[in-house]
This record gives structure tokens, sequence and C-alpha cells, in this order.
């Protein structure tokens, strides 16, 4: 009887809670550095969440591992709602790193945020004025351009390995944690080239401090105008897209998770804010119902464990 009492009670507890929720502010932790769109996008959903549920909410940068060390540091949380992560498909990560301390099943997958498309850029001072000549330029000279990369698993990384294999070149990728210090090493002229978000390198795009010479999609994009596609630009079958969404950790009550959807579907779907998101480069894309979220993660998988594998991008 006392044993009944005690489940009987700790379902209250966690209904009650829940009905309160949010009591106190909530944290996103997104794993990269400010300066790229993973630290852009978490702090306009962290902005409208807070609007929506009238709560204080936290935007923590925890880079490094590709995102890997702010999704171990979430997955391991308390599941009351107050913790959240903004990443994109843990395939990624589960197919780069031969270990993880973490599993898809650590977390339950809230909405989509916003997805988008990279942008391969060079040094104003660079020789490299179409992508033909660069291309040319890595047929000639295997291995010797260097391509400044977000970090392992990152959307820009995933972009240089589909454009490797679709222009048939080797280039040598220089890790570093996240898009702003491999932006710093671009203009540092310490690389060459580099495939980056759009928010991270359109006001220097827009300064003329790079010059851009492709979207990783086969057409261009109306969220980045002026940049050819892949097709446009003289190389088919190049297409490399990435997103962002939230995810709490496995165990955090249904309700709160649908309070969180909510919000953040409200949230996203404001025309301003939507503004907002095609000026970096993307759109908001908000998630019918966590259910169909996690259903898309799930079909997404096989694609990117299959695009890695082609890359032959190994982390020991």
């Amino acid at each position: 009887m006392r044993a009944l009492f005690a489940v009987v009670l700790i379902c209250f507890s966690t209904w009650v809670n829940s009905q309160a929720y949010p009591v106190k502010p909530i944290r996103i932790v997104v794993g990269y550095p400010p300066g790229g769109s993973g630290d852009f996008t978490t702090r306009l959903i962290a902005d409208e969440l807070g609007k929506e549920l009238g709560a204080t909410v936290i935007v923590e940068n925890k880079p490094g591992a590709g995102g890997s060390i702010a999704s171990e540091s979430v997955a391991k949380s308390a599941p009351d709602g107050y913790t959240l992560l903004n990443q994109g498909n843990h395939a990624i990560n589960k197919n780069l790193y031969q270990t993880l301390s973490y599993d898809d099943k650590d977390f339950i997958p809230v909405s989509r945020v916003a997805n988008g498309a990279t942008v391969l850029v060079v040094g104003n001072a660079s020789p490299f004025v179409k992508l033909n000549e660069l291309i040319a330029y890595a047929k000639a000279n295997p291995g010797k351009l260097f391509n400044a990369s977000a970090g392992f698993g990152s959307a820009p990384q995933l972009s240089a390995c589909a454009f490797e294999a679709a222009a048939g070149v080797k280039i040598t990728s220089v890790q570093y944690k996240g898009g702003g210090p491999a932006s710093q090493s671009l203009l540092a002229g310490d690389t060459q080239m580099m495939f980056a978000t759009s928010p991270t390198v359109t006001g220097m795009i827009k300064a003329g401090r790079m010059r851009p010479l492709v979207v990783s999609l086969s057409k261009g994009s109306p969220s980045i105008p002026g940049i050819p596609g892949g097709d446009e630009a003289g190389l088919s079958g190049f297409e490399s897209t990435f997103w962002f969404g939230l995810y709490v950790p496995a165990g955090t009550p249904m309700d709160i998770v649908r309070r969180l959807h909510a919000a953040a579907v409200k949230g996203l779907s404001k025309p301003e804010v939507r503004e907002k998101i095609a000026a970096q480069g993307m759109d908001a894309l908000p998630s019918a119902s966590p259910e169909s979220f996690a259903a898309e993660i799930r079909a997404e998988a096989p694609r990117i464990e299959q695009a890695i594998r082609n890359c032959g991008a190994k982390i020991e």
C-alpha cells in the first residue's frame, strides 16, 4: 500500500509541476559558438519561447565535437522541460564518432526550427572568381586547397564532403570550433576556401571581404539571393542542406513537450520572425507535431549515413 501511495504521489507531483510550467528560467543549449546559424537560431527561438511561455529563456553555448558536448549535457539533464537542445540530426555524429555517451533514445524531438543551405566562399583577394576556376585548381593540385571547416559533423563539413564527391576533387579541411573561428582563418589567409552557413558570412560578403562562388543547392535560393546554385555554376549533382531543431531529455512529460512545440510553432509563424530567418539565408520550418518531427528525423538518418560513408569521414 505504501509503495502504491508513493507512485500516486510521484505521478501527482509530476502533473502539478507540468501544469505550473514554467516557474523558473528555461535554458537552451547549442553546440556551436556565437557567430553562426546554430547560435542565431537558438537566440531567435529562445526569444520567441520566452514571449509565448512568459518565461526567461537563457542561451548557453557549449561548442565542440560537432555539437556532441552540448548533446551529452542535455541528455544528462533533468527531464523537466527546463533544459532544451538546439541541434541537427543526431545521426550525423552517430556516424562520425566511434563512441558517443548518448543516443537518439535519450531525447524527445520537439520541433524543427529552420533549415537552409551553405555557401562556398573565398577571400576577396582570392584568384578564384568562378567555381570552375577553383575546381580546376583543386583537380590539378589534390589536397593543396585548405578549407576552413566549422567542425566535424557541422553542416559546412558535410557540404565540403558533398562538394568533393560532386566535383571529383580532394581538398584538405582544417577543423575549427564553429563558423566564427573558421571565418577568421579565411580572412587571415590561413585557409583558401570555406563552406559556411549564410548567417556566418552574409555580413562579410556584403562588406566585400568574402566572395561567394556557389550555394549548396541545385538552384539558387531566394533566401540567399545573387549566388548561383550548383547547376547554374556548372556543378550538377551538388546539394547539401542543414536544419536545426529543438529537443528535450527523454522522460520529459509530453504535455510540457506539446506546450514547447505550440510555443515554437506560434513564434516561428510570425511574419517578422520568418523575415528575420529569411534574412539569414534560411527558412522557418516548424514541425506539424513532435511525432512528425521524430518521424522526419528517422527517415533522414539513412541518407546521412550514406553521405558520411561516401565522404569517408570518421573520427577516432
